[in-house]
């Protein structure tokens, strides 16, 4: 059989779409080693690490695992409703964090990326105002976020397709 050699055409009017920044699970190891690096090479040593749940809390496990920080929790926090569709404010869901316990310590609070930077503006906001040291770490930054986290793996303005959300929830 020969092969095609027509160049496919593209019809006019039809939707392009979007790039798209794809994280596969091997690269997400490399990255929370990189990151992890980065941290402690500041000279920061987190006696937390705290993730912003849902999209921080696997690179938060990673990001404790490589600085070897055992103390962990998460905070919920709620702004995107789908793909690219956000509530009008990011909204802090219980249950919330024991704020006695943080208090004058070294809090790494992760997300997996910084994307308009409002939600992980309002949790440093909230962390400062309890009395804590509060350095952010993210996967990714978005050159539109509010917040440049203190500490980011790779800058993207695409959208990012990461490995534990690249799959729809299991349905039975």
């Amino acid at each position: 059989m020969a092969e095609s050699t027509e160049t496919p055409v593209r019809v006019t009017g039809e939707p392009q779409a979007p790039e798209r920044e794809v994280l596969g699970w091997l690269e997400f190891g490399e990255a929370s080693r990189v990151l992890a690096t980065s941290v402690l090479e500041s000279g920061f040593v987190p006696d937390f690490v705290i993730a912003i749940a849902r999209g921080g809390l696997l690179p938060a496990g990673a990001l404790a695992y490589a600085t070897g920080t055992k103390s962990c929790g998460s905070l919920n926090v709620e702004f995107y409703s789908d793909i690219e569709t956000t509530l009008p404010e990011p909204v802090i869901l219980p249950p919330m964090l024991d704020n006695t316990a943080l208090i004058g310590k070294n809090i790494l609070l992760v997300d997996d990326v910084a994307d308009s930077g409002r939600t992980l503006a309002l949790v440093v906001d909230m962390l400062t105002k309890i009395g804590v040291t509060v350095k952010s770490a993210t996967l990714y930054a978005k050159p539109r976020s509010v917040i440049e986290p203190d500490f980011y793996w790779k800058k993207t303005d695409r959208w990012i397709v990461f490995p534990w959300s690249a799959h729809p929830p299991v349905s039975v």
